[in-house]
């Protein structure tokens, strides 16, 4: 009967060297598909920018950010 479950008759360091890297490119896959999620989000993203008609990307900004004054008094100014 064999021990520990070694059907492949390997030694310890074999079988932690084998794991190891099985964990590693497992990981490297975990990534892989998360940077294909993130790429594919940006090219829709991207697609849908592009099918908009000319007039939409000619529209000005809803948020006009040079008329954002904050205003401060002289005597804070002073300090």
């Amino acid at each position: 009967m064999m021990d520990n479950g070694n059907i492949l008759d390997m030694s310890e360091k074999s079988r932690l060297t084998a794991d190891l890297t099985l964990l590693m490119l497992k990981g490297a896959g975990y990534a892989a598909v998360f940077l294909l999620v993130v790429w594919f989000v940006i090219a829709a993203i991207a697609f849908i920018g592009r099918i908009l008609p000319e007039e939409s990307r000619q529209t000005p900004d809803p948020i006009n950010r040079s008329s954002l004054v904050i205003e401060v008094d002289a005597q804070t100014a002073m300090v």
